[in-house]
Order: structure tokens, then sequence, then C-alpha cells
């Protein structure tokens, strides 16, 4: 009864389903940056390392957490359809996801491997809309973005630690990875527990069919023109980063850095920066207009770009980095709530189930992109061709602010000029 009492939003308070989800979201972001670790670094090196697997396999892996996006819109759909409660649902899916991990540990071949780690990166971040739907329904709109943001800041430092100590653990015998594994899988079943005590409630029917967050694509003009600049950053930003590494470990382009040297300035330095900004930025999300906020993003990804890529120098490497690093603490709270701002509170999952799909589109194509443009042209051109794609991304989103639009904190947008 306690447990069924927990995830019922209409039996709580305002005050006590925020506090209630708080509570759970800290605990579930020490799980979420033991995750992170997961399909950033350490699946894909069991993949090559050990199993000496294939460019399929490694592609598959390397694309991280991003397919699980692809798959957001059917989640949406058939929660939707189904009348569960959003934490409810992704509570399931965590929990398959653990089931996935728990094979690959049990069985060690690289097919089952594959099929294991596929399921627990797809169960993984498949759903990410009924999160955004849960931060709607339970974090008041004045504090949804410091609350959001103190969780981030356990998951970046949980992230760090247990990235230091899973490499320490597997440098003298790869082998040891089948723990590693069964780590990931209980770090999926605390994520089922901990959405499953946090309250909501049931997703809106739509009568619009699977793709019925499309319609919201054509039916809202400020939606659309927010997906496609947020696409064209995407792009941009996803490719570069992307590249980082090869840029600064390939002979071709030059003194290829020690490993050290790399791992600081494309890891640590803009982590540190990420951990330290992001409680300002969660307040900046909460005080500022949104179109405001994301052009200042954009800036300063540019920016960026630019001191990264401009030269061999490591001066501007290191400089690159912490911008990154900045701006990336605050892309993290806009990318996971800006659809709060301009979404009808009950269809935040519909509107975020489509920014998810197309983050999957990009995070899946943007690198394969990346690297195609490469072999046709220089870092410094490809960095200009990026940084270009984000000013056209910028100028898109002024006209929102000249017309007097205003994504404000609250329920949605409020449109105090008529579309």
């Amino acid at each position: 009864m306690t447990i069924l009492r927990a995830s019922t939003r209409d039996s709580l308070t305002a005050e006590e389903a925020a506090r209630l989800t708080f509570h759970y979201e800290r605990l579930r972001a020490v799980a979420a940056g033991v995750l992170e670790t997961a399909g950033a670094t350490f699946l894909l090196l069991i993949a090559v390392s050990y199993f000496k697997a294939g460019r399929t396999e490694k592609a598959l892996l390397a694309a991280g957490f991003n397919p699980g996006l692809l798959l957001t819109p059917l989640v949406v759909y058939v929660v939707s359809r189904a009348r569960l409660r959003a934490t409810a649902a992704a509570a399931c899916l965590a929990a398959l996801g653990a089931l996935g991990f728990l094979v690959a540990a049990t069985v060690p071949s690289l097919p089952v491997y594959m099929w294991g780690c596929l399921a627990g990166l797809l169960c993984g971040t498949s759903f990410v809309p009924l999160l955004t739907q849960m931060y709607q329904e339970n974090y008041p709109g004045d504090r949804r973005g410091r609350l959001f943001t103190n969780a981030v800041m356990v998951r970046i430092a949980t992230a760090a630690l247990f990235s230091f100590w899973a490499g320490w653990l597997l440098t003298p015998y790869l082998g040891l990875f089948r723990w590693l594994l069964l780590l990931y899988a209980l770090a999926l079943a605390g994520s089922a527990y901990c959405l499953w005590r946090c309250p909501s409630r049931p997703l809106a029917r739509s009568s619009a069919g699977l793709f019925s967050g499309l319609r919201h694509v054509r039916d809202d003009y400020v939606f659309r023109q927010t997906l496609i600049s947020w696409s064209l950053m995407g792009f941009a930003n996803l490719m570069m980063y992307q590249l980082r590494v090869e840029y600064m470990a390939n002979s071709e382009y030059g003194v290829p850095f020690k490993t050290a040297v790399i791992a600081a300035v494309t890891g640590y330095i803009p982590n540190l920066a990420r951990l330290v900004l992001s409680p300002v930025w969660g307040r900046l999300f909460d005080r500022m207009n949104f179109f405001t906020l994301r052009i200042t993003l954009n800036v300063g990804l540019a920016l960026g770009v630019i001191a990264f890529f401009a030269g061999r120098d490591l001066t501007g490497m290191v400089t690159g980095a912490l911008i990154y690093g900045v701006t990336n603490a605050g892309g993290e709270v806009a990318w996971g709530l800006w659809v709060t701002k301009l979404a009808p509170p009950e269809r935040v999952a519909e509107y975020m189930a489509v920014h998810t799909f197309l983050t999957g589109v990009r995070g899946v194509g943007a690198p394969l992109l990346g690297y195609y443009l490469l072999k046709h042209c220089s870092f410094h051109t490809l960095s200009l061709v990026c940084t270009g794609l984000i000013a056209v991304a910028t100028l898109m989103l002024i006209p929102e602010l000249r017309a007097g639009r205003q994504a404000k904190p609250g329920p949605g947008l409020v449109r105090e000029v008529a579309d």
C-alpha cells in the first residue's frame, strides 16, 4: 500500500509531490551516473578489447543511448493508450533494461552481450518523455530548473567517480567486466524502484495515433521553429563533439597529445565546469525567458567550437573545453525541461517525444556526417561550417523575442502577440 500511495499523484498535495519526487530523483541520479559510463565508454571498450567485435557491433554500441530516443514516440503512444501512470511505465522499462544487462553478464558470448547491452541502452532512455511529464506535474514552474539541476549535479559527480573506479577494476583483467554489467543491471533496477515511488498521473490519451506528436509540429508554429533551430544547432554541436578526440589524438593533424592531456581536455575540464555551473543554469532557466536562454547557450557553443578548433594551441583547446562545459551545463537543463514552457501541461510527454526522437536522429547521424565531411575538408573549415549552422539556429529564435512571445515559468507558453 505504501508503494502504491507513493506513486499516486492525486492523493498528494503539490508540496508533498515535489518533495517526494525530489527525494527519489536524487537517489536515481546516482544510478543514472553509473549508467552514463556504460554508453559513454565501457560497453564499447569491452566489445573492442575483450570480444574483438566487428564494425557493426562497434557502431551499434558507439551510438550509446541515442537509439533509445528513437523509440520515445512509440513509448508515449503505448503508455497513453494503456492509460498507465507515467512513472509506473518508466519503472517497467527500467526493469526490462536491468534484465538485459543481467543476461549479458550471465552469458559471456558476443551475441548475448550485444542483445543484452542494447536492451539495457534502449530501455534506459526510451522513457525520457515520461520523466519530463513527471517534472511538469510535480515540480513547481518557478523551481523546476533548480530542482532538476540538483539531481544533475549528483549524476555528474557519480559518473566521474564511477568511471575512475571502473577503469581501475578492468585494468588488471578485462574479464571482470561481468561484475561491471551486474552493477549496470543493479543501477537500472534501482532506477525502476525510484521511478515507481515517484508520483504521477496517467498520460492523456491521444486520438491521433502513433505519430500524434507530429500534429503539434504542424499546428504549433513556435514549437516547430524551435525544433528546426535546435536540430541545426544539435547537428553542429554533435559533429564537433565527436571529433574532439580525433583532432587531438590523430597524428595526421599534427603531433598527437598525450592520453592524459586528451582525457583532461575532453573529459575532466568540461565535466568540472558542468558540475560547478549546473545550479546557476537551473536558476536562470526558472527566471529567464527561454528564447533568451537558448540564444545565450548557442553563442557559447559557437565560441567554444571556434576556440577549440582554431589551431593546435593547447590554450585554445582548454578554453574551448571550459566554454563547452559551461554551455553544456545550461544545455542539459534546457534540453530536459524546455517543452514544459511551451507545451500544454497534459501534452508535455507528446511534445517531448518529438524532441527526443529528433535528438536520437542527430545522435546517430551527426557523428557519421562529421567523419564523412572530414574526408573532404579540414577541421578548421568544418568548424566554421558548424559555427555557421549555430548562427542560423540562433537567428531563427530572434523573431520570437521581437514578436513578444514569452516562454515563461509555469504552464506552457504565454503568447503575448497572436501567431
